[in-house]
């Protein structure tokens, strides 16, 4: 007998989380819930949700925030639960890694259905792995944490950022001008310097030595990889 899918709701307003906590525990569904995004990612980190109802209108974080760091380590479908009703905050939502949006008010049933239908695409969208082991350094996704024998590295948000886009394809080359644009942005793809000293940053930290790497391999002209 199959286990019950969960489902994790993050939305600050008590009055929905057991609004749809009722709903869902009703069709056999675990749920899970979290009134803010710190707390809704620390869940999903640890239960790896089937599905995640994310309201963008959270008091420590915008949602959007949310789904991006979610999307660094899971690719479990997401539901957006928003009043936000604007075509734009739509497209962010769903450019942003979201497979469907709903607008509050909502209609139960529709609400169900729409879970149902994400729950049928959730084993094409299995979540990666949350951390990644080589040898003695660890990269742990979910919890933006690098510890090297042991030992916690402090790593900048953009030292994290480079490492965790090569830990999520070990061996694969990720070019320069990918990374350049995924971290800084599209206008920054020219700015190969940037990546560079983060890269020299990253090695420092990881006595990674760039003439025999053990974790990070400059493949010239084009980009680097991780060393699986």
């Amino acid at each position: 007998m199959s286990q019950p899918a969960t489902i994790l709701v993050i939305d600050d307003e008590p009055q929905i989380r057991k609004f749809l906590r009722i709903s869902l525990v009703s069709q056999g569904y675990t749920v899970l819930e979290a009134a803010t995004g710190a707390d809704g990612l620390s869940l999903a980190a640890l239960n790896k949700p089937d599905v995640m109802v994310l309201d963008l209108g959270l008091p420590d974080m915008d949602g959007q925030q949310v789904l991006r760091e979610f999307r660094e380590w899971s690719g479990a479908p997401v539901l957006v639960l928003s009043v936000r009703a604007s075509e734009a905050q739509k497209v962010q939502a769903l450019d942003g890694g979201a497979n469907d949006y709903v607008t509050k008010p909502f209609g139960i049933q529709e609400f169900l259905a729409r879970i149902r239908a994400l729950l049928r695409q959730a084993p094409g969208g299995e979540a990666q792995h949350a951390a990644v082991q080589l040898g003695p350094l660890t990269i742990d996704l979910a919890f933006r944490r690098v510890v090297l024998d042991g030992v916690q590295v402090a790593l900048t948000r953009k030292e994290f950022a480079v490492l965790a886009q090569l830990a999520r394809h070990p061996g694969r080359v990720i070019t320069q001008q990918q990374l350049l644009k995924d971290i800084w942005g599209p206008t920054h793809v020219e700015n190969s310097h940037y990546l560079r000293i983060v890269v020299g940053h990253l090695r420092q930290k990881l006595a990674d030595d760039p003439t025999a790497p053990r974790f990070i391999a400059t493949e010239a002209g084009v980009g680097y990889r991780l060393i699986n």
